[in-house]
């Protein structure tokens, strides 16, 4: 048999280890027939994968075989096109999690970059991520690096939009346009905020609900988010706010209950202690009615401090809520 060369040998380590970790047990005969070598070779092949700290053992059994086990040293990974896509936008979020591992989520991304193809390079690099959050609805890469390759080349997107509430199988509406400027994940969604050249406005849509048309439309002059930071504009717009990232109904209360047991149910509201049993809670939403409507859940006394809007709020709530009981 010829001698392979270096490059050969590499090629088919590499295969070998792709395979291994493909499938849990593979017989030595096998392996030999996949890579067309002899099982004399597959075992020379095992042993430089064992040199290079991969535990590849011995099977056992009538025909033999190796199977890839969990070791105790990291050595080196192999990932295919999509492994190494999904890999990435998973460090470029890590990065921006608040848990204490974004400068090694920001190492391990440097270091997965510097060894892509620059194919590859090239479309994750276009994915502009800034917050993040778990769970969600999961949204295809190919969409993923359609709108985020838009973002980056200031490309109008042309797309079908599913709106809340509308039948999967329904006949899509005439296509939707905006010009893209950020792709963003906030509390486990992805989020495309850009400019509405028909509604001469800021625009969000769920990335998840867009489906993009090919060809992309004219190219666009960027434009800067009102306050200038996408995360405070897009936390600023769920929260009902057109201006500053704040809620637009702001009230102060006094609950007949101690702070310890406002405090977990506050959320980003101020809680003050005023004794042992009265807290104080400035607290805010999108109306008046709906901050009327989280406080009366604390089901407790309830003082209100300021402003009138929010005792106007409750007086309306026992109305409706006469009514209801009615």
């Amino acid at each position: 048999m010829p001698i392979a060369s270096s490059t050969t040998t590499s090629s088919r380590l590499l295969s070998l280890l792709s395979m291994l970790q493909a499938r849990r047990d593979w017989p030595g005969g096998l392996l030999a027939e996949r890579l067309g070598v002899s099982e004399r070779t597959v075992r020379r092949d095992v042993d430089r994968l064992r040199e290079l700290g991969y535990p590849v053992h011995a099977v056992k059994g009538p025909d033999g075989g190796y199977r890839l086990e969990a070791g105790s040293q990291l050595p080196p990974l192999l990932f295919d096109e999509e492994q190494a896509v999904a890999l990435t936008v998973a460090l470029r979020i890590a990065v921006g999690t608040g848990a204490g591992i974004e400068e090694a989520a920001a190492r391990a991304l440097t270091t997965v970059r510097q060894v892509l193809p620059s194919r590859l390079r090239q479309r994750v690099d276009a994915l502009e991520i800034s917050a993040a959050g778990p769970g969600g609805p999961q949204v295809d890469t190919g969409v993923l690096l359609t709108l985020s390759a838009a973002v980056r080349a200031g490309e109008e997107l042309r797309f079908d939009y599913r709106s809340p509430g509308r039948p999967e199988d329904a006949e899509p509406g005439p296509p939707r346009r905006v010009q893209p400027h950020h792709l963003v994940v906030r509390a486990g969604r992805w989020y495309v905020v850009g400019w509405d050249p028909d509604r001469d406005d800021w625009r969000t849509y769920r990335a998840d609900r867009m489906t993009p048309r090919i060809p992309n439309g004219p190219r666009f002059a960027p434009r800067e988010v009102p306050g200038g930071d996408v995360a405070a504009f897009l936390s600023a717009r769920f929260k009902g706010s057109e201006t500053a990232d704040a809620w637009p109904c702001r009230g102060e209360v006094i609950l007949d209950l101690p702070v310890a047991e406002v405090a977990p149910f506050a959320g980003d509201g101020v809680v003050e202690a005023l004794g042992a049993t009265r807290t104080r809670l400035t607290s805010g939403s999108w109306s008046w009615a709906a901050l009327a409507g989280a406080l009366a859940r604390f089901d407790t006394e309830i003082e209100v401090i300021a402003p009138p809007q929010l005792r106007a709020a409750f007086a309306e709530l026992s109305r409706r809520a006469g009514r209801a009981a009615g």
